[in-house]
């Protein structure tokens, strides 16, 4: 795909005439709401959220690895910028708009912030992605390449968020299960006559 946008290849071609045919196609006033939701005022309150009710659950390592994979967010997508410089749909003389920022911030803030509150958010985590996504090119603010690439490129990113989610164990959720020792009513720690600890 990188390739195919650096020597403005066939798919590159296609990609172009693809996005003319959708700018515009929908209000300005509509596809400009859905492009503010990967801005970063927009998305970060929202992970920034979920990181704090993940803290709050005692899952500090899940929330952290949140926030350092939105962190990495421009330090991927900013040298890929610099390198393809690529026009943007309806500024041919400006440079840098491969891969598409605001859809990286927006997938990976919103999945990660689904990950950490409850799984059964990621759906609308994902949609909100999509919209993200499909506003920025029917505006015009982006191709569709743009938008693919960063899809591609911020998958490995949502690895740790995901995998701490699933896994990760500190705090509270540590003490479980009857390998946990607790202390009784004279203070010292007791098991119960099942082999668990009381």
């Amino acid at each position: 795909m990188t390739w195919q946008v650096l020597v403005h290849g066939p798919l590159a071609r296609l990609d172009e005439r693809v996005s003319r045919s959708l700018v515009d196609s929908v209000p300005r006033s509509l596809s400009e709401l859905a492009s503010d939701l990967g801005n970063m005022t927009v998305a970060l309150p929202v992970l920034g959220c979920a990181m704090a009710y993940a803290v709050w659950r005692g899952r500090r390592a899940a929330a952290l690895y949140a926030g350092l994979s939105l962190a990495a967010v421009p330090l991927l997508v900013i040298p890929l910028k610099e390198w393809t410089a690529r026009p943007g749909p309806l500024e041919p003389w400006a440079q840098g708009y491969y891969p598409s920022g605001h859809t990286a911030t927006a997938m990976v803030a919103y999945v990660s912030a689904a990950f950490l509150v409850s799984r059964r958010l990621v759906p609308v985590a994902v949609l909100l992605t999509a919209v993200t996504g499909t506003g920025l090119v029917l505006r015009g603010f982006h191709w569709p390449l743009d938008v693919l690439a960063s899809v591609a490129l911020c998958l490995p990113l949502l690895r740790w968020p995901v995998l701490a989610s699933r896994y990760g164990r500190d705090g509270r959720s540590r003490i479980r299960g009857g390998d946990a020792w607790r202390t009784g009513s004279g203070g010292t720690p007791s098991r119960s006559t099942d082999g668990r600890t009381n």
